[in-house]
């Protein structure tokens, strides 16, 4: 068996990490130590420690899983990234994780890094579901976060909400050095999101200082908005073995991404960061533009495409794009939500093009049920504000229609009568508007049969 990556394993020149973890510190605490982190901000953050010559390095934080925390502390926090190009792969290893910890059993090291004035920058990537928002207000699920309330706030916290707004106390009641908090998860607004959930957490909790930390919050911390963009699949066995072929050593946790890769941040900081823009990161006045393009052209075709794809017996992107409709789906879901977009963003056409190209990548094995999973989160964002939009301008619907049957049919709906499934399913998405949209939930009704015959029709 091949030798284990750590820091001391010999590896073949072009696949070093861009800077020596050596000469790094943490200065940014990340929640969320899945893929898509060590695909996207990590490396961001490597080549701009790399390129500017600061230190800047990360200790991630695992809500949950501290097999990964586990196995990162097992090599020294390397790991591989794979891109999978059209013409072959490319693999390296990053080293900008210093440390990870898990969020329970490291709780007092997670809210002392937090306070630590050296830190200036948190970034989370914990899915819409790690927000603990109500779906009818968009605010704190005060119910789902009763127990972190309840907790002592020296003590392990189970939620990343409660978690981060109990090292933000501690950090203003060490001083209050001012700090950043980024959202990069796909949410509209997800920074002002970010900010109001913790504020809420606040106000709700029972510190006697409760409203002197939330004044202070508001004075010293700051949500700025972001996009993320890079498709990055679910690691498989197979990723595993070809990691360790192109490294000589063994690597548990290699991750593979797609060789396109974006990140806009909204300027608006409280103190140092990473200079991102290096590596091409770019900051802006106002992220909506870019976010809502995002969410509904990019993410949004990717839900369609995983519930219809699935629906007609397929497994992965590249698959559903290699069926007739496939394309066709995307560029018509495109066409159709582009209306609603603010001006000031990427052009919908051009953006389409794009999409069509990076989804049809035949390296890329994007599995749908892993798009698919969470699907009632994802789709109140992705879709649902464009169709009240477009509804309310009196603008025909057929593609999201047909995407909506498609979700409805993935939740093997047990109801006699369709119309009515589909009522009680937007009412549990915090929908009662399109649910009592008639014409809506019977155009959404008749695509039903279709689906389970597995076809797909526009």
């Amino acid at each position: 068996m091949s030798a284990r990556l750590n820091r001391t394993t010999p590896l073949p020149p072009q696949a070093r990490p861009a800077v020596d973890p050596a000469e790094l510190r943490t200065r940014v605490v990340h929640f969320g130590l899945g893929a898509f982190h060590r695909a996207h901000q990590a490396v961001y953050t490597e080549e701009a420690a790399a390129r500017s010559g600061e230190p800047w390095g990360i200790t991630a934080v695992a809500p949950r899983s501290a097999r990964t925390v586990r196995a990162l502390r097992e090599q020294d926090f390397l790991y591989s990234l794979t891109e999978r190009r059209p013409e072959g792969p490319r693999t390296r290893v990053v080293g900008a994780v210093l440390d990870a910890l898990a969020m329970g059993p490291d709780a007092k090291a997670v809210t002392a890094l937090l306070a630590d004035p050296e830190v200036t920058v948190v970034t989370l990537t914990v899915t819409e579901k790690g927000y603990q928002r109500l779906a009818s207000t968009g605010g704190l699920d005060t119910a789902a976060v009763a127990a972190d309330l309840a907790a002592d706030p020296d003590g392990p916290l189970t939620t990343v909400i409660g978690a981060l707004a109990a090292g933000l106390a501690a950090r203003i009641r060490a001083g209050g050095a001012p700090i950043s908090v980024l959202s990069c998860d796909n949410m509209a607004d997800n920074g002002a999101v970010l900010g109001r959930v913790v504020r809420e957490f606040v106000d709700a909790s029972s510190w006697p200082d409760r409203r002197r930390i939330g004044d202070r919050i508001a004075e010293t911390v700051r949500f700025p908005a972001t996009v993320v963009d890079r498709i990055v699949p679910a690691t498989s066995d197979a990723d595993r073995v070809a990691a360790t072929a192109a490294l000589g050593v063994r690597d548990e946790l290699p991750v593979t991404a797609e060789p396109y890769r974006q990140w806009i941040l909204e300027d608006s900081f409280a103190a140092a960061r990473p200079p991102w823009e290096l590596e091409g990161a770019l900051f802006v006045k106002d992220v909506t533009p870019y976010q809502l393009t995002k969410l509904r052209l990019l993410n949004g075709s990717h839900s369609a495409l995983a519930h219809l794809g699935t629906a007609a017996g397929h497994t992965t992107i590249a698959d559903t794009m290699a069926a007739d409709w496939g394309e066709r789906l995307v560029r018509a879901l495109c066409a159709e939500v582009a209306p609603t977009l603010p001006a000031g963003g990427p052009d919908p056409g051009a953006y389409a093009d794009d999409l069509v190209v990076r989804f049809r990548n035949p390296a890329m094995h994007h599995l749908l049920r892993q798009i698919g999973s969470d699907g009632s989160l994802k789709i109140t964002e992705r879709w649902l504000p464009a169709l009240r939009t477009l509804r309310a301008r009196g603008t025909s619907t057929p593609v999201l229609e047909l995407a909506l049957a498609a979700w409805v049919f993935s939740t093997r709906p047990a109801g006699t009568d369709p119309v009515e499934t589909v009522r009680t399913l937007l009412r549990v998405l915090g929908a009662p508007d399109l649910a009592d949209d008639d014409a809506l939930t019977g155009a959404v009704a008749a695509r039903l049969p279709a689906l389970r015959a597995g076809r797909i029709e526009f």
